[in-house]
Order: C-alpha cells, then sequence, then structure tokens
C-alpha cells in the first residue's frame, strides 16, 4: 500500500469516527484529504467514486466496521460512519521504545502479504490515536531479507497444503526436490526458514529458503494433515544452525581502517602489504572461519568495496550471487 493511501484510509477512519451523523460520499470528498476532485466532471467524479468505493472493501477487509444507513427518514442520498463502540480498542500506552518497536516490525516486512498485515495493525493504531514512529529505532535494527517463497509458504501452511521444491543443501552438488508439510515460516538471524514435516524422509525437517532452487509449488489438497500443538519453530531453526560444525576458513582483503566488526570476528589479521603482489598497500589480510557460505557472503556484502573475498571459491561464488541478487532488485 502506498503513503499516500494508507495517509487517505487513515484521515477517512478519524472522519468517520468522529461524526455522529451518517456522512454522504459527497461531504467525506470535501472532508477527506485526498479526495479532492471536480464534481462537475463527469469523469474526475467517476475516479472519485471507484476511489472511495476501493477505500471502503479495503477498510473492511482490515476490519474496520464501515456502517451505511441514513441520519433521518428524509435523507435521500445513504450515508456513512464508523461506529465507536464496535470499533474502539482499549486503552494502550506504549513507553517511547516500545512505540519505536512496533514501527520497527512494520518495517521489517518486505515481502507483501506481510506488509498487508503490517498496515493493518498500524493504521488501527493510528486511528486510536497511538502515536507509532516508522522511522524512530531502538540502536540496534534487526535485517531480514525477503524472500519469494515466504508467502506461498505462509499461505500453505495456513491451508494445511503440502509444498513441493527443489533444495540445495549444504552438502549437496545439485538441488534435490523435496516435499514438504509446512507448520509455518520463521526468520532467525536475518535468514528465513520454513519448518514441517519431510513426507519422503518422514521426519521432521528445517530448510533455509534462501537455498530454494526455483518456484515452491504447493501441491494436492488443504486439510490433509495436522502439525503438532503449539511446536516451537525458533527453537528448531536455532538449534539446528547452532549445532552445524564450522566448516572452514575464508580469506579475505580488508581495507586498513575499515570492517572493524569483521575483524573483531575474525581469527587472525595480518598487514597484507607484504612480499604478496596481489596484495596493495593499504590492505590488510583476515581470515574468517564459517559454518555457511551464503550466511558470510551476506555479512562481507554489507562492508562494500572495503573487503575483497580471495577463497576459497565457495564463498566468491556466494558474494557475486548475492550482489548480482542486490543489483537486480535495485534495478
Amino acid at each position: 500500500m502506498s503513503r499516500r493511501r494508507t495517509e487517505r484510509l487513515v484521515n477517512l477512519v478519524i472522519c468517520l469516527l468522529s461524526t455522529r451523523r451518517f456522512l454522504t460520499a459527497a461531504q467525506i470528498a470535501r472532508t477527506v484529504p485526498g479526495y479532492e476532485h471536480d464534481e462537475s466532471d463527469p469523469k474526475s467524479h467517476e475516479a472519485f467514486q471507484r476511489m472511495f468505493e476501493r477505500d471502503k472493501a479495503e477498510l473492511r477487509e482490515l476490519g474496520v466496521p464501515v456502517e451505511t444507513g441514513t441520519t433521518s427518514v428524509f435523507d435521500t442520498e445513504p450515508g456513512y460512519r464508523i461506529a465507536e463502540r464496535d470499533y474502539a480498542l482499549p486503552d494502550i500506552h506504549l513507553a517511547p521504545d516500545e512505540a519505536a518497536a512496533v514501527g520497527l516490525a512494520a518495517r521489517l516486512w518486505q515481502s507483501a502479504g506481510l506488509a498487508s498485515a503490517a498496515s493493518s495493525a498500524l493504521l488501527k493504531l493510528r486511528a486510536a490515536g497511538i502515536d507509532v514512529d516508522p522511522h524512530a529505532t531502538l540502536g540496534v535494527e534487526p535485517v531480514v531479507a525477503g524472500e519469494p517463497a515466504v508467502d506461498v509458504l505462509l499461505a500453505a501452511a495456513r491451508a494445511r497444503r503440502a509444498v513441493r521444491f527443489d533444495y540445495r543443501g549444504s552438502h549437496d552438488d545439485r538441488p534435490v526436490t523435496r516435499n514438504l508439510q509446512p507448520w509455518g515460516v520463521v526468520s532467525w538471524h536475518g535468514r528465513w526458514y520454513v519448518v514441517g514435516h519431510d513426507t519422503d524422509r518422514n521426519a521432521q525437517r528445517c530448510f533455509r529458503l534462501s537455498r530454494v532452487a526455483g518456484t515452491v509449488k504447493a501441491v494436492g489438497r488443504e486439510d490433509v494433515y495436522s502439525p503438532p500443538e503449539n511446536p516451537d519453530l525458533l527453537a528448531t531453526v536455532a538449534a539446528l544452525e547452532s549445532g552445524r560444525p564450522e566448516r572452514g576458513e575464508a580469506t579475505v582483503r580488508v581495507r586498513r581502517g575499515a570492517a572493524a566488526g569483521l575483524r573483531r570476528g575474525a581469527t587472525s589479521v595480518v598487514d597484507g602489504s607484504g612480499d604478496d603482489p596481489d596484495s596493495p598497500a593499504g590492505w590488510d589480510v583476515a581470515t574468517v572461519r564459517y559454518r555457511d557460505p551464503d550466511s558470510l557472503a551476506r555479512r562481507l556484502a554489507g562492508y562494500g568495496s572495503d573487503v575483497v573475498v580471495t577463497g576459497p571459491p565457495e564463498v566468491r561464488d556466494a558474494v557475486i550471487h548475492h550482489l548480482r541478487a542486490v543489483a537486480e532488485v535495485a534495478r
């Protein structure tokens, strides 16, 4: 939802909450910013009517009870209002850090489905008079990259419908087809995972969405399985990732005076301007241990031109793949 439309919907909600009588569409157009139009121009008036109908439908989908009726028997045109008794929230008091957390959560989601849920929550809070600052910060902000498979998997988990996808594991030379009954999708340390029952292996499995090759397809009928009651998906992912053995060491050239975080986590940092002709002056060489090349690639890419991976090839390839994906999104 665009910022302009969000503001128009919020203004519409405030307007309809503030009146005790039903307001006609013409009265709303003259009152609510964003609905300005030339009533004498048929095309302009028709465009307003279409916009207003879409906005009413959107509000009702968000759970806002827009009523239609007339104030008296002499009214010839129906009007609209929101009864406070049907919509009012209990008193909500958010501390500054809590309000910042809500604003941060709204910025966290990048996929369309989750963005809709965030917009719904913010709309209701703002209409209730809660000041939520979407630009506030908490000092440390999580970063969650969007994955195209998130919406499909969430919908399948809600419908209890199986999915099929090709997956490249950390030790697989090529993608392997997986059949899964998804229980849910979670984010852990900036990465998305799906947890569920692998029907081919008859066991609980966890898959990182960044390793899914191609698209995820829902297969079969709905309501064909029952997930465990209240499964702790996040604990499942954390236990799996924390238990992975270290896979190897990467060698990275680091611009002198930059990438302090990378230097702190490195096992060694040495002056790289010695006898090696491939190491130019002003650069150091850091050795970094890693469990997963994709995870390390995301970290290294965040330092931009201040780091250059010299090996191993799987880490270099992962960094290149990540940067190309970012470039595609930025186009």
